[in-house]
């Protein structure tokens, strides 16, 4: 996007802050909830990542920062990677400090392809989360639409031709590759499945061709009001939605 059109359209909370920045993060937390639309669309991804649970004991959720996800889960766990508010934990997806097999499930929104190491997530998850537990995340997809999206229109890199499950040391936010899950989960599913025999890969749900850029996102400007989110899905839905997709909703459970 060029200079002048993402300044015009920054939301004004947020323009020209760091984006590790931990205020930035308290920000956009209130800038979800003052855009009905967009609020409207973390809604559904909390509703399916709560369906995947039958109990919601004990789940830990990384990345709580700019999320409401315990207004669905209330026993829920929230972390994050530096101190915000609402945040009960400081956690390192790399190195989890809770004890083993005491974990229901981890969830998280946006965050597998901010962490510097998958494999070490992958490894320290089965290590927490009990057999017949979950995964359960909503990350950034690769199709050709939202390929050409991430790469010209979004701050974060969109890589899927790297070979690394890795991304460059950084800033906790800024340090990304929005490609990783498709490229774990898709492109290298064998050796994800070679490497972590521990996690089984239950489904992937590719969603959302555009309702995440009409909505603004927590970066621009509202665009459309609340309720023409439920339109605008219902067409997402109708002209082949996974071809298109920009996200997916991925689950895994945490083998005996």
């Amino acid at each position: 996007m060029t200079g002048f059109l993402h300044q015009w359209l920054a939301h004004p909370l947020t323009k020209g802050m760091n984006i590790d920045d931990p205020q930035t993060t308290a920000l956009r937390l209130q800038i979800i909830r003052s855009k009905p639309f967009l609020r409207k669309l973390y809604e559904e991804w909390y509703r399916h990542i709560t369906n995947q649970f039958i109990t919601h004991t004990r789940v830990l959720e990384l990345g709580s920062g700019a999320g409401f996800l315990k207004e669905f889960i209330p026993q829920l766990i929230t972390s994050e990677v530096f101190s915000a508010p609402g945040v009960e934990r400081i956690i390192d997806a790399q190195a989890i400090a809770i004890d083993e097999a005491s974990l229901d499930g981890i969830v998280m929104t946006d965050v597998l392809h901010h962490i510097p190491d998958c494999s070490a997530f992958f490894y320290e998850a089965a290590r927490v989360v009990r057999p017949g537990g979950r995964v359960v995340m909503v990350e950034p997809w690769n199709t050709a639409w939202s390929r050409w999206i991430y790469q010209r229109m979004h701050h974060e890199p969109f890589e899927p031709d790297v070979l690394e499950w890795r991304i460059p040391a950084s800033g906790p936010l800024s340090g990304a590759n929005g490609a990783l899950p498709w490229i774990i989960f898709e492109r290298d599913l064998h050796l994800f499945q070679a490497r972590h025999p521990e996690w089984r890969l239950e489904s992937i749900h590719p969603i959302m061709p555009v309702a995440y850029l009409l909505s603004g996102g927590v970066s621009m400007r509202n665009f459309l009001p609340g309720w023409m989110y439920r339109p605008v899905r219902l067409l997402e839905q109708y002209f082949n939605e996974p071809s298109w997709a920009m996200f997916a909703m991925i689950s895994l459970t945490r083998q005996g």
